[in-house]
């Protein structure tokens, strides 16, 4: 009996827990009654009003509640899904690309070809989010497609996908203005279509998603094990891919992006207690369909004169950092881009001359920048009256967009020596779009302030956003993915604020959108002014903190040992890091990649001390963006691309190959 009194007593699996559903729906139902008792009346006499209060009623406000439960419902199994099948609990239509490369294909075709594409939508917005997904799982697949590196790679095609879908949207004007409205994900409704369309495919993917519940089982398993127990490890994953994919498609074409729902949707269905495979795919659509759903209620509700608040799709994305912040314990894998050690790395044995033959090329570059372009009878090169009538267009933006490549330049250099991180930069971590928050609540606040108002502003955001992500990060020890992965998270908190104010469709949602391109053709004294005086009084400094960038990467504790005071050194980087990108942001716009190339480069040609490196990313950076914003003006003349965009679509691929080099070095 003693010895049976030691045994260990087993273990009860935790019970389900029904109290965050029961809420859930509590708040639902709460936030539709108030809609419906509140709705704004009809004006006209009793039988008329009566009449026309019918009509919204059945023909707009009930069919619409009806979109967002389904919508919910196909993104919340889609999500489950695909973190199924790919063992991550991040993976989701906006975390993998799917929703920009359906978007890309929507926007490429409603401004090419809009009858052609509302014949069908559906199969161009498949056709985009698979291709997106193709793209993000062949760069992670030598990894296993590791939960960090998909991350990572989502993150980029999403970026290159958006830069061309608002250079398609610049391109055609108002037209493909509303086509980003839309793209916000809008679910007003005029009748009952939208519903008669999307019902059937939830009906079939839930049908489907059952027939696959032993691949699902089995898929937890690591390869191996999938394997021996037989199951068609590739064919498996294909079909379950293709179904959410096709699912979230659906949705995309249907009512436009719903960012982040796929991710929130079983997260919440796990802490209602879901273990089991199907458990998770009975609860997850329940769950989106309720999120979707209160959300829209409430964006009704909160609405001035019950006109949306936002677009539902873009006050469900505010979800998605927060949510990926507390998903961060659970993200284990390794990083798929890490230092390369010095020992690889080209050394200079003359930098000093290495550094005045880079500022001699970038007198050259911008001597031939300001003087040479196409005609109407081809190439010619400005010179004298020619060139002074041209002098006042081309020098301010040329000026504008070098200061700010260089400044971002600097700023991604201090980023990867402050975090020790290779792939650090304003851009891949969200201080960019951070400043882009601030722009908006200053657009909000004001309406339109003054340039000054708008550059403090996205200078306050921007320090927000890196200083929210190093204290995440820092708990870790700033490891190379929890800082990506924060990064990502507040990039996609930031953008969907936003999105908030860019899909109203007026003169702020202009504004926002000129900002995101990154156009230089309206540069003048002002700009070309700011860029001047802001590189020269924000770099200046950094020279004289040479030891800082030097022991910095080294890590928090060696770097106390030393004598380093590491918050208030940290603290006064961040500070110049923020306003540099701020700066450079209201100039380039958030997605030039120029921080994240520049630095590269200064290293793989050899600079190796920080003062070195630190002007060396000075001055590629510079070039690059001046040979950017001349490419941008040439290569479909007499259009133009926005130069921030153009550079975008250049580092794109350049973050791309340098992915897949780190993979294929590991």
């Amino acid at each position: 009996m003693a010895e049976m009194a030691s045994l260990p007593m087993p273990v009860r699996a935790p019970s389900p827990s029904l109290l965050p559903a029961a809420l859930l729906g509590i708040a639902c139902i709460a936030a539709f009654s108030l809609l419906l008792l509140f709705r704004p009346q009809v004006p006209g006499d009793a039988e008329t009003a009566a009449a026309l209060d019918r009509i919204l009623l059945w023909s707009s406000l009930a069919p619409r509640a009806a979109i967002a439960l389904i919508s919910g419902a196909a993104l919340g199994l889609a999500g489950a899904l695909l973190q199924r099948v790919l063992r991550n609990p991040i993976a989701d239509a906006s975390t993998l690309g799917i929703a920009s490369g359906a978007e890309l294909a929507l926007t490429f075709g409603l401004s090419f070809s809009p009858l052609l594409i509302g014949i069908s939508r559906e199969l161009a917005a498949f056709a985009g989010g698979l291709a997106a997904v193709a793209i993000v799982l062949a760069l992670s697949w030598r990894r296993g497609l590791d939960p960090v590196t998909v991350a990572i790679s989502g993150m980029i095609v999403s970026l290159i996908a958006a830069s061309l879908s608002v250079t398609l949207v610049l391109a055609r004007g108002e037209y493909a203005m509303s086509i980003h409205i839309w793209g916000a994900g809008a679910l007003n409704q005029q009748d009952w279509s939208g519903m008669i369309s999307l019902a059937p495919r939830l009906a079939a993917g839930v049908a489907a998603a059952f027939l696959l519940l032993r691949p699902l089982n089995v898929l937890t398993l690591d390869d191996s094990s999938a394997k021996s127990l037989g199951v068609a490890l590739h064919a498996a994953r294909f079909a379950i891919l293709v179904l959410a994919v096709w699912l979230s498609a659906s949705v995309t074409a249907t009512v436009g992006v719903i960012g982040f729902l796929g991710l929130a949707a079983p997260a919440i269905a796990k802490l209602c207690g879901a273990r089991t495979t199907g458990q998770v795919m009975i609860a997850a659509p329940l769950t989106g369909a309720a999120v979707l759903f209160l959300a829209d209620c409430l964006t009704q509700l909160l609405g001035p004169g019950f006109s949306d608040l936002a677009p539902t799709g873009a006050a469900t994305a505010l979800l998605g950092g927060p949510l990926l912040l507390l998903l961060l314990p659970r993200v284990h894998g390794f990083s798929a881009v890490t230092a390369t050690p010095d020992a690889v790395l080209r050394h200079l044995r003359k930098p000093g001359t290495a550094l005045v033959i880079l500022a001699a090329l970038l007198v050259a570059i911008f001597a031939a920048v300001l003087t040479i372009g196409p005609a109407g009878g081809g190439w010619s090169v400005a010179t004298g009256a020619l060139f002074s009538d041209l002098l006042p267009f081309r020098l301010p933006r040329i000026v504008a967009a070098g200061g700010a490549g260089a400044m971002l330049g600097a700023a991604g250099f201090l980023m990867q020596r402050v975090t020790g991180n290779p792939i650090a930069s304003p851009e891949v971590l969200g201080v960019s779009t951070g400043g882009g928050a601030g722009l908006t609540v200053a657009l909000f606040l004001f309406g339109f302030p003054p340039p000054a108002v708008m550059l403090s502003s996205m200078a306050l955001g921007a320090l927000a956003a890196f200083l929210v992500m190093i204290a995440i990060a820092g708990r870790s020890g700033l490891s190379a993915e929890r800082l990506l992965l924060a990064g990502i998270a507040i990039s996609a908190f930031s953008m969907a604020i936003v999105s908030m104010v860019l899909a109203q469709g007026d003169m702020r949602s202009y504004i926002l959108l000129t900002w995101i391109s990154g156009s230089t053709n309206r540069a003048g004294s002002f700009e070309a002014w700011t860029a001047v005086i802001s590189l020269a009084v924000l770099t200046a400094p950094l020279f004289l903190m040479t030891r800082w960038l030097a022991i910095l990467p080294l890590g928090a504790g060696l770097s106390r040992s030393i004598g380093l005071r590491v918050a208030p050194s940290r603290l006064m980087l961040a500070v110049l890091t923020a306003l540099m990108t701020a700066i450079s942001s209201f100039l380039v716009g958030p997605l030039s990649l120029t921080g994240l190339i520049a630095p590269h480069l200064a290293r793989l040609i050899g600079f190796q001390r920080p003062h070195h490196q630190l002007a060396a990313a000075i001055l590629i950076g510079a070039g690059v963006m001046i040979t950017a914003d001349w490419l941008s003006r040439v290569v479909i003349y007499p259009y133009q691309v926005p130069v921030g965009l153009f550079a975008a679509l250049i580092g794109g691929p350049y973050l791309l190959w340098l992915l897949g080099r780190r993979e294929a070095r590991s």
